[in-house]
């Protein structure tokens, strides 16, 4: 369990250092970052897909115990992830002359034009995932804590159709096919558990 929890470290290390830095290279020094931005997004999309596949995959094969201890490395895949969407979303706040937050209450913003809207939903549910990611979240919300995690589902879906729409990225197609049928077979799985249970 050590090693997941150096693994762990190491992603919420690199998620501060993204927080950090990340926001101030892109609203000031812009110029170079977009091949950057597009690899970050890339890694963001990537561990997003691991947060949404690991807990279905460790069900389906309950007797692998090495996969349950994986389930342990969501929180900082996900926190990952969020980071990377938050710090371009800090970094367009805070741009010179940024008119990001009035552009929010525009029909542009929430158009499905070039899906665009699709975009702006994994952007805010990245930021309520990312905020409520840590124990006083938990201890205020309680049992809604769970609740608000399951966005992580709005999260994946949206980046996912973002991404597969609007950039062609193929292995967005692929991820949200292979999640889609990886989760829809940890159901029928768990219902024939049941199922068994009863009898």
């Amino acid at each position: 369990m050590k090693i997941f929890k150096f693994v762990q470290n190491i992603l919420l290390g690199i998620s501060l250092l993204i927080l950090a830095f990340v926001p101030l290279w892109y609203a000031f020094v812009s110029d170079d970052i977009f091949k950057l931005q597009n690899t970050l997004y890339q890694i963001s999309f990537i561990c997003v897909t691991l947060v949404i596949l690991i807990r279905p995959i460790a069900d389906i094969f309950i007797h692998q115990k090495w996969l349950r201890k994986l389930v342990f490395l969501r929180k900082g895949f996900g926190v990952l992830s969020a980071s990377i969407v938050v710090a371009f979303v800090i970094g367009n706040i805070i741009m010179p002359d940024s008119q990001y937050i009035t552009s929010m209450f525009t029909k542009a913003y929430w158009s499905f034009e070039n899906y665009v809207i699709f975009a702006h939903i994994g952007d805010i549910t990245g930021f309520i995932l990312l905020i409520t990611s840590n124990n006083l979240s938990i201890v205020l919300f309680k049992k809604n804590w769970k609740r608000i995690q399951k966005l992580a589902y709005v999260y994946f879906y949206a980046g996912g159709f973002y991404e597969a729409l609007a950039l062609h990225n193929t292995f967005a197609l692929v991820a949200i096919s292979t999640v889609s049928l990886i989760i829809i077979i940890d159901i029928v799985f768990k219902e024939i558990r049941n199922q068994k249970k009863v009898l």
